[in-house]
Order: C-alpha cells, then structure tokens, then sequence
C-alpha cells in the first residue's frame, strides 16, 4: 500500500517554507505522494454544492490560499528527492489542453518523471462563468482534452482532431521524462469511475460507495479490452484515522486500492513530529 497526503496546497502549507518543511516530512515519514486541490477563484456567494461536504461549502471559505497547483508542486520538487507531484485535482476542462500539456511535461521532465496528473470535471458553476468557459459539455470536453495532451506527449509532430480541440503537425518539447504522464481520474460518480475505466491511468474516488466505483471502473475497463487491474487506485477511508488503522489498510488493499490519503489537516500542527508518528504507527508496519 502507498500513502498520499490529500489538501496538500492548502492551510500553513500555501506558504514557501510550509510546502517545503510538508515535502521534506512526507518524504522521510515514508509518503510516496502529495496532492493538490485547485481552484483559479472563488465566487463569494456560490450556489453550487461543494460534494464532498454535507455543508455544500468548501472548508476555509473564498478567503483560503490555493496556490496554483503545477507552480506549488515545482517548488515542492526542488524540495524533495523521491516524492510523487500529485494534482488531485486539477480541473481539466478550465485549461488550455496544449499549455497544460507543455507545463506538465515541463515539470515532469524537470523532476525526472515524478509528475501524476489527477483531473475532473469540476463542480463550482460559478467558476466556470467567471473564466468564461462553458459548463455544458465539460465531461466530453474534459475527454478530448486528455486525448489531445496524450498526442502531444507521444509523438514528435502530433496531430489531434477532436470536438474541443483539434491541430496537425505540431511539436511541443520536452517531453514527459518517460514518455508520457499518468492521468488519474478523479469524482465521486459513476461516470468518473467509467471515465476512469475507459481512459484513465488511475482512479481517485473521493466520495461515495468506494467499492462499488471500484467495480464499475474495473467492468468498465473489461469492456473496452482493457486490464482492469492496470488501473491505479487512490482513495480515502475514514477508518484509517480509527482505532485500529492498519485493519483499515488490510480492508483497502482487499478491495484493490493501491494508494491511501491523509488530508493535509490532519498533520497541520507539527508536520515533522505527526508524519514521522504516522509513518511508524502506519506507513512502517504495512510496507
């Protein structure tokens, strides 16, 4: 089992020496990962339903520091050795699919291939109207945009023509440090577990039934003559913070998750003492 640390751009950690004193903890703690949450605004007011959160508000409010996600994960790369450089996740269909694909590449290359770009649809409307990017579609969207980046990545001249994004004969360098990036799919519906089945890297649910998304990005993937088992599962449980976490782990890993999440909260107090405490209590005993 891995373990990645959720939320990680956020709180005390936004800052330059927090992102850095988080990097260098995890990484000796015996985390293989940190992940990023995105959002370019807030509305003050919004009317969308946050989903992960029985409220329907996003936990700090409009006032709450979310760095730029491919920005903070270099700083966090120049502050690590071995540590994965996780968006989980970035809102696929707000971005260029061709600048996206030249930053990540640039950073992956740059990190000698640590980069995991975790992406979805996004659920803030009123976020989508502000950037003046249509809400309607964004799934489809979202699936042209990952095939396109996936051209560039792949080819020496690329060519791609799609409903949302569409070019022929076009060279973007570097490339990826070993070809291209694995794209996790992240949500918390079914139709990101199929997403995920049909063209994802890995799988990210956030939310929900857990094992019933996990079925249906296995089925889903069985039925496009893919292998199921070659999908990367990260997720979260809340009975890795009970009483007894490495039954937690035991029942993960039984469901064929690969990779566990501490929210970055968690550790906000002390991250050098609490992720060295969490890396023997946990992280040590199940490696």
């Amino acid at each position: 089992m891995k373990f990645g640390i959720a939320f990680a751009n956020t709180m005390q950690f936004a800052e330059a020496e927090g992102a850095a004193q988080l990097a260098r903890g995890a990484e000796a703690a015996g985390f293989d990962s940190l992940w990023t949450v995105e959002h370019v605004i807030v509305p003050k007011d919004y009317e969308s339903s946050y989903p992960y959160d029985p409220s329907g508000k996003m936990p700090g409010g409009p006032s709450a520091a979310i760095p730029d996600p491919l920005i903070w994960l270099t700083w966090v790369a120049a502050n690590s050795t071995d540590l994965r450089l996780a968006t989980g996740i970035l809102i696929l269909p707000q971005r260029n699919p061709l600048v996206l694909a030249k930053e990540v590449a640039t950073l992956d290359a740059l990190s000698g291939g640590r980069v995991e770009l975790g992406i979805g649809v996004g659920w803030l409307e009123e976020e989508f109207e502000a950037l003046g990017i249509p809400w309607e579609k964004r799934g489809a969207r979202t699936d042209d945009y990952i095939q396109a980046m996936r051209s560039l990545w792949s080819s020496d001249l690329a060519e791609y023509s799609g409903e949302f994004a569409s070019f022929s004969d076009v060279a973007s360098k570097p490339a990826p440090a070993n070809g291209s990036v694995p794209i996790h799919i992240g949500g918390h519906s079914k139709a990101s577990a199929k997403r995920a089945g049909r063209i994802g890297d890995g799988f990210f649910p956030a939310g929900g039934d857990i094992a019933e998304l996990i079925d249906i990005c296995r089925q889903t993937a069985a039925d496009n003559d893919r292998d199921p088992s070659s999908i990367e599962i990260s997720t979260v449980s809340a009975d890795l913070f009970g009483p007894d976490p490495i039954a937690a782990v035991e029942e993960m890993d039984s469901l064929g998750v690969h990779r566990l999440m501490v929210p970055a909260f968690l550790v906000m107090n002390d991250p050098d003492n609490d992720l060295a405490g969490w890396g023997e209590r946990v992280i040590s005993q199940v490696s």
